[in-house]
């Protein structure tokens, strides 16, 4: 009896634990713009504004912004790092 109940128990706390990391429902944000970034300092004529991968084809102005100052964050720090190791 005393074995069934701690098999039980352990496997209850283990189902109640990987709940724990199910993941929540999310919901699908979306923008009433769609930002025009073929006017952001690196469009060229020949291409327009160049997103190969899709990155930013939602057009949210903020994604955009919060992209390129990562980019530029990341830049720096690696020409701080090249510096760093000559």
């Amino acid at each position: 009896f005393l074995s069934s109940t701690m098999k039980t128990a352990v496997f209850l706390s283990l189902v109640a634990s990987a709940a724990a990391f199910a993941p929540a429902a999310k919901q699908a944000s979306q923008t009433a713009l769609q930002a025009d970034l073929s006017g952001e300092i690196g469009a060229q004529a020949p291409l327009g504004f160049f997103d190969p991968l899709g990155i930013c084809a939602d057009g949210n102005k903020e994604n955009f912004d919060r992209l390129r100052y990562v980019e530029l964050k990341h830049g720096r720090v690696a020409m701080l790092a090249v510096l760093v190791t000559l």
